[in-house]
């Protein structure tokens, strides 16, 4: 396989947490009809996601939650047992119509995925990326663990080395404990510092050598550069991964309204290109982002550095058409200017944290012992 694949579903314009969650907005439709204004995808390159079957989920997941889901999304109730036991019903993770189908969609895509990545090459699943859902309960917004399937597939598949970069602004909870001690998983996550869900610490290694960098608020684009060269990717380069699943979640840039951090999308354009030189097998996964202007340029961004498209300075009128029609009840008046008539941008450097040097300096000298 050469070109980059696009995986992607019509249940994710059809379907919505309800109108006051933050999923509300539209996320991965707005990257299809991006990249399709931009020409960038092309027929060739877009697969459909199928739905992941409850045999497929139980890699990771118990029958009873799998059930649980299923019942839930027929019913459109849950009881009070099920509730406390599993956490959906809850203002976090609510009931709603597709509540056990578009979850299983995003989940099928990154198994689907790793079917097609067996000999090598690029996927993109801007679906996938729910790195809270545990094994017998949803969290943050996440009711499966894509990432956690799509890396026990590669495992299935006799893999023996896999990175995990995360890159979200919340710590990949699920993750960190579904390969708690795995040395053939090297996990590596930066996320807010002191931000739900409150895990991985700068000590915490998951049971093994994963590396957890938090990030302090206000981190810019020199921070994350920083922690970029001098943490993720040495780290990455001496574990020589067969395989990368970079979870992108879109909510650390300046604009989101669920975290502080200060990035540009231009720091995980340059994560998705660095990385890509790194395994013969790359999984690129969505995930966070809650400003559907910032969401969609982000995640198309993405889609253009997989395929070393060129992303002009100015949009063409109809991918700009695509970013002016959104809507956000957060913001009822129109987006700035900036979120509509550009995909990149301006760059947000900075001074860099006293804090995070420090923390990326202990890393270091952590993996010199390591090596």
């Amino acid at each position: 396989m050469e070109a980059p694949l696009f995986l992607g579903s019509e249940i994710y314009r059809s379907s919505s947490y309800g109108p006051r969650h933050p999923l509300a907005i539209p996320r991965v439709p707005t990257v299809i009809d991006l990249c399709r204004a931009m020409r960038w995808l092309p027929d060739a390159q877009y697969r459909t996601s199928p739905r992941a079957k409850p045999a497929a989920l139980r890699a990771f997941h118990t029958p009873h939650y799998i059930a649980a889901l299923q019942r839930a999304e027929k019913t459109c109730v849950v009881d009070a047992e099920t509730r406390a036991r599993h956490h959906i019903g809850t203002l976090a993770n609510p009931v709603f119509a597709e509540m056990f189908r578009r979850p299983a969609t995003a989940a099928g895509g990154s198994l689907l995925a790793t079917e097609l990545l067996r000999d090598g090459g690029k996927v993109y699943n801007p679906g996938g990326g729910t790195h809270h859902g545990m094994a017998d309960h949803a969290g943050g917004f996440c009711y499966l663990n894509d990432p956690v399937l799509a890396i026990k597939a590669f495992l299935a598949q006799g893999l023996t080395r896999v990175t995990y970069v995360d890159i979200d602004a919340h710590h990949c909870d699920g993750v960190a404990v579904a390969f708690h001690g795995e040395n053939r998983v090297q996990m590596i996550s930066t996320h807010e510092a002191r931000r739900w869900p409150f895990t991985g610490a700068l000590e915490d290694r998951a049971g093994g050598q994963a590396i957890n960098l938090p990030l302090p608020p206000g981190t810019n684009d020199s921070g994350f550069r920083l922690a970029l060269h001098e943490a993720i990717l040495p780290a990455v380069q001496a574990f020589k991964p067969q395989a990368i699943v970079l979870q992108c979640g879109a909510d650390s840039v300046t604009e989101d309204p669920l975290s502080r951090l200060a990035l540009s999308n231009n720091a995980h354009w340059e994560t998705v290109a660095t990385l890509r030189l790194l395994a013969p097998r790359y999984l690129v996964l969505g995930g966070g982002g809650y400003n559907p202007w910032t969401v969609g340029r982000l995640w198309s961004g993405v889609w253009a550095t997989l395929n070393d498209a060129e992303i002009p300075d100015r949009l063409p009128e109809p991918a700009r058409a695509v970013l002016a029609a959104l809507t956000w009840t957060r913001r009822p008046i129109p987006a700035p200017d900036a979120l509509v008539d550009t995909l990149r941008d301006a760059p947000r450097e900075g001074h860099v944290d006293p804090a995070l040097r420090a923390a990326i300096c202990h890393l270091r000298r952590r993996q010199a012992v390591w090596v």
